[in-house]
């Protein structure tokens, strides 16, 4: 009985474990089934999907290298994974430096437009023509200046010969001014000037350049040409030491002579021989002068409005240099001459009895002339310290506030003077412009 049920149990536990190894044997194929269902699908860039084995492998294959990357052995560090620099991140990026503003070398609306072709401004002719600029001063018979005039208003004539203008504007320009100081004026009148230096160093612009010149005897440059107004404030304050001619003729013996106390005309504690003394020679080298400043007004830049401005009483003698070539240079160059006449030149009646010349006085009708041949307008006749310094204002301003005609001129063999003729479409009005111009030699 005890054997029969050990056999009984026995049986049983054999059907248990054949049950057991058959479930497991349907349980592995599965497993593995879901396991490969859970990866995840291979990259683009990896080798192809290998035969899955019967069993997985504890050894995976090395990751595939990026294509830029560098080769085994190599120093060369790779470059940065974002475009900043190495190892910043994009967001940490420094930002771009803003766009540097346009640079401008004179004031905004300062360069003067051309009002028949607003594309175009004098600065864009081309230099191989020989351009005639042409200033144009405009008075009504009571001296106020004339504005709003327009192109078709204008009549220009060379030779007799009416031109097509091929630039207008009424805007203003820079000036490049060479201001020529007489120190050979009587002492009264020069410290008169010397009094109103500030109202002429006020009368120009920061954009305006300015050099300044003394003459008597001989032309001296005090300062070069600069837009800087101390510089010129400081060489005036110079010249306030600086003393004119003494009113009188010159003492040439006695107590205040030049040789001090004599006895019986022979020096005390000197020579018994009376020495002979002779005045010092007077010069007004005022063409020497004017001539000087044109030679270096011709090397500024083109597009300033070159003055010559005079203070003076507008006698020339013992210049060098003839009124007819200096005017020649200026007229070349396209230079005008303005000027305020101090001490006797500005005496009405003086003026008058002075235009005829006497010798060995020389001329004072020579800025008169200066001024009318390069459109310089009038000659200011001033005595007072307000009128002067109302003198300098009214000059610069006209200087700078013209009108600005240009046309290009038939080719013509020869630097033959040709005279220019400009008129008003209006009647009572009073024009100021240059007599003419010497063409330029083209360059070869």
């Amino acid at each position: 009985m005890a054997a029969l049920a050990r056999k009984t149990d026995y049986r049983i536990h054999a059907g248990f474990t054949l049950i057991a190894a058959t479930v497991l044997m349907l349980w592995i194929p599965l497993l593995h089934a879901q396991s490969g269902q859970s990866q995840s699908p291979p990259a683009a860039n990896t080798q192809p999907a290998q035969d899955i084995p019967d069993a997985p492998s504890t050894v995976q294959p090395p990751a595939p290298k990026p294509a830029d990357a560098p080769p085994e052995g190599s120093t060369s560090s790779a470059p940065p994974a974002y475009p900043g620099e190495a190892g910043q991140q994009p967001d940490q990026q420094k930002p771009a430096p803003p766009p540097m503003p346009p640079i401008q070398t004179i004031p905004a609306g300062g360069r003067p437009r051309n009002q028949i072709n607003p594309k175009e401004d004098l600065y864009t002719i081309s230099v191989s023509a020989n351009v005639v600029q042409i200033p144009v001063l405009v008075k009504y018979s009571d001296g106020r200046p004339v504005d709003g005039l327009l192109p078709k208003d204008f009549v220009v004539k060379e030779n007799g010969k009416v031109q097509t203008l091929t630039y207008f504007t009424s805007d203003p320009f820079q000036l490049s001014v060479a201001v020529l100081l007489d120190t050979a004026i009587a002492d009264v009148a020069f410290q008169k000037v010397n009094q109103s230096y500030a109202s002429l160093v006020g009368a120009f612009s920061p954009y305006d350049e300015v050099a300044l010149y003394t003459y008597s005897s001989t032309v001296s440059q005090v300062t070069d040409y600069n837009s800087r107004p101390e510089k010129l404030t400081a060489a005036l304050n110079q010249m306030k030491t600086v003393r004119g001619r003494n009113n009188g003729p010159p003492v040439l013996g006695g107590p205040l002579g030049p040789d001090g106390p004599t006895v019986n005309g022979a020096p005390v504690g000197g020579p018994i021989i009376q020495p002979v003394n002779t005045p010092p020679r007077e010069a007004h080298v005022l063409n020497d002068a004017i001539l000087r400043a044109a030679l270096d007004l011709s090397k500024r830049d083109r597009t300033r409005r070159k003055v010559i401005f005079v203070i003076s009483d507008g006698r020339d003698l013992g210049s060098k240099a003839s009124y007819r070539d200096v005017l020649k240079v200026l007229e070349t160059h396209g230079i005008q001459v303005k000027a305020v006449v101090v001490d006797s030149g500005a005496l009405p009646l003086y003026r008058q009895v002075d235009r005829i010349h006497l010798l060995g006085q020389g001329y004072s009708n020579i800025l008169p002339k200066y001024c009318a041949a390069t459109g310089g307008g009038e000659v200011f006749s001033e005595l007072s310290r307000n009128a002067m310094e109302e003198a300098y204002a009214q000059i610069t301003s006209e200087a700078r506030n013209q009108y600005t005609l240009a046309y290009i001129p038939k080719a013509a063999a020869g630097p033959a003077f040709r005279s220019i003729e400009v008129l008003v479409d209006k009647k009572g009005l009073n024009i100021y412009t240059k007599a003419g111009y010497y063409p330029v030699p083209s360059a070869h």
